[in-house]
């Protein structure tokens, strides 16, 4: 503290007379060498700071652990950095509560309920439909999951909310991974774009066999519902947004240049989804 107000331009006597601290003591203190713990600690704030700006301000404790243990190499405890990122105010962003919309007569039986656990890619994805607002309007984003990897496969992005949309995500999906007929169960909940008669036609041409949770219920599609808290917290909640062709950008760029190659995953060993589609699992980071 006396340094902070000698700083600051208060004298130092003045400082230690206040704070009730003898001159001798405080400039044997400042001439005191720096502890190794002191100067360790000043290094690895430095990668924890370009981790959390890397991360876009999104990563917490947990995972910049993670990203030091598994990315850099640097054996560090969680407590540590949780007290670092503590005392330099670094934060990480923190999951919103999900909504619930209207839901229509399942067109599908429930294949997954609940269980969202498959040994190989390709095998389990579910979709569903996120909408956030720009000065221009709403702009709607589709997205289809691979459960496997929790790699987002599919992606659509428009200003409404047609069968279109829903049906486009579906087919870069297949297009980018080219599944078997039969070899993949598509799960979604019950909203009229993918009850409507063209999706479900266009479902069978495809292959994937259709699955549908209950009704009302975000815990039968609560994979795609965890993806949205994480879009919603890491991008679309950090600003206001212009135009549509703005938020189309930012959302692709999100999901194809971070969330797919870089985001550490809880779920997958804290590694991204490409990178645990190429490993496989790995060992978990401890506590």
């Amino acid at each position: 503290m006396v340094q902070d107000l000698a700083a600051a331009g208060f004298p130092v006597a003045v400082a230690c007379r206040t704070l009730g601290v003898s001159r001798s003591g405080y400039y044997a203190w400042v001439e005191r060498p720096e502890s190794a713990r002191a100067v360790s600690d000043r290094d690895l704030l430095r990668h924890v700071k370009e981790i959390h700006a890397l991360s876009r301000g999104t990563y917490g404790a947990p995972r910049v652990t993670a990203e030091l243990r598994l990315g850099r190499g640097i054996r560090v405890s969680r407590k540590r950095i949780a007290r670092l990122m503590r005392e330099e105010r670094l934060e990480g962003s923190y999951r919103r509560r999900f909504r619930r919309s209207k839901a229509s007569t399942a067109t599908h039986d429930d294949h997954v309920k609940r269980v969202f656990r498959v040994d190989q890619p390709d095998r389990l994805w579910v979709t569903d439909i996120t909408q956030h607002p720009t000065r221009e309007g709403w702009v709607y984003a589709a997205v289809v999951i691979d459960v496997y990897s929790r790699r987002v496969v599919g992606l659509s992005i428009a200003d409404h909310l047609k069968t279109e949309l829903v049906i486009d995500a579906l087919e870069v999906a297949r297009w980018r991974r080219r599944p078997e007929p039969g070899q993949t169960i598509l799960h979604s909940d019950r909203g009229a774009q993918y009850t409507s008669w063209a999706f479900r036609h266009r479902l069978r041409q495809a292959g994937p066999l259709g699955s549908m949770g209950r009704v009302g219920s975000a815990y039968d599609n609560a994979l795609c519902e965890s993806f949205f808290a994480t879009l919603q917290r890491e991008l679309l909640d950090t600003r206001s947004w212009t135009t549509r062709e703005q938020l189309g950008q930012a959302i692709f760029e999100y999901i194809e240049a971070w969330y797919n190659p870089h985001h550490r995953h809880s779920r997958l060993d804290y590694q991204s989804p490409v990178s645990y589609e190429q490993t496989g699992p790995a060992e978990a980071v401890p506590a």
